[in-house]
């Protein structure tokens, strides 16, 4: 019984391209009390595996959120699979606004503590108790509300590269950080003020949401479905996109654009510019912005140093990289002192 993947990305994408045929990048959360995450887990890789489905998927003992890519002619039987699964039934799937058909590059199904990393305990308030969700419309009247303080639930990095008009961006490395940091700031509008939220997909709003009602915010109400959804409701009613810039999304793509504006800049000469990359160097691999000049300039490194290393040799690289503490480089994205136009 395969509850592994037996192929490298370089072989998948191979395939894929040798398939030709057309994938689905979707993503679907959904909280629920799971008694046995690990039997699910067993369970939905070898269906999945069944029908090519690529992707991360989280699942822990408070429900799963899963990021995935499956083939177009395939989504009717996932959506038939998920609906056997009691929980899942008529979940709401949210499908990119642009898609690649290398999003992803293989399936991993992991079990987790959390399905979102938010630092909370969970037995100390009600995580059923959330806010008003609202869809675009409505978000859209909200956000108008002179009323209304709207608030970013997701990181620097992405915010960066797109925003809702008017939205407090919190300069946070992850969605713990932001949590603790938005009450401070808003504590003298816990009543008076609608608290508006909204993130990628909408599940750091789900748990954000019952926290802050927990907290004392009166008046909490989030985008349903999150800015993906949004932008699919935007486009099919017609309603005026209060979005400006990109989505940032946690695949291949690294960006949906959803307006024409670009609201960021190259990280290493200044230049407006919204692309995400990774260096180059494999032993540094930071995320930032860089434009098609920078990128050919260096080689697509963040720095002279990265850029010197990839000359060398293969081997030499692995070598140099063994014991090297890059994790904080990885994941403190966009922070680092190479980036000298980082804002």
């Amino acid at each position: 019984m395969q509850l592994y993947n037996k192929l490298s990305a370089q072989e998948r994408a191979h395939l894929i391209d040798k398939a030709g045929k057309d994938r689905l990048t979707i993503s679907f959360y959904q909280y629920y009390k799971i008694e046995n995450p690990h039997i699910l887990r067993d369970h939905l890789f070898i269906e999945w595996n069944k029908l090519n489905v690529l992707g991360r998927t989280y699942i822990s003992n408070e429900g799963i959120n899963a990021q995935i890519s499956v083939p177009s002619e395939n989504l009717e039987a996932l959506k038939n699979q998920l609906d056997s699964v009691s929980f899942l039934k008529e979940c709401r799937l949210n499908i990119a606004i642009e898609q690649d058909n290398k999003s992803f590059l293989k399936l991993t199904v992991k079990v987790r503590d959390k399905i979102v990393a938010d630092g909370l305990n969970d037995e100390t308030f009600d995580v059923t108790n959330k806010g008003v969700h609202l869809d675009a419309e409505n978000f859209n009247k909200l956000l108008a509300d002179p009323n209304t303080i709207c608030v970013d639930m997701r990181n620097h990095y992405e915010s960066e590269i797109g925003y809702f008009e008017n939205a407090i961006t919190p300069d946070v490395d992850t969605f713990r950080d932001s949590l603790d940091i938005i009450e401070a700031q808003l504590k003298e509008h816990k009543e008076d003020k609608n608290l508006l939220m909204y993130c990628t997909g909408g599940i750091r709003c789900e748990k954000a949401s019952a926290y802050y009602k927990h907290k004392g915010f009166k008046n909490v109400f989030q985008l349903e479905g999150g800015i993906i959804e949004y932008t699919r409701q935007v486009k099919n009613k017609g309603l005026e996109n209060k979005f400006i810039g990109k989505n940032f999304v946690f695949d291949h793509r690294m960006s949906e654009r959803i307006s024409d504006d670009i609201v960021a800049n190259c990280h290493q000469c200044g230049e407006p510019c919204d692309t995400h990359v990774n260096c180059a160097n494999e032993a540094c691999h930071l995320l930032f912005i860089q434009c098609e000049k920078c990128a050919e300039k260096m080689d697509a490194c963040c720095s002279t140093a990265c850029q010197d290393i990839i000359k060398l040799p293969i081997e030499v690289q692995k070598e140099l990289r063994k014991g090297i503490p890059n994790s904080n480089k990885i994941f403190k994205k966009g922070r680092s002192e190479v980036l000298t136009y980082k804002k």
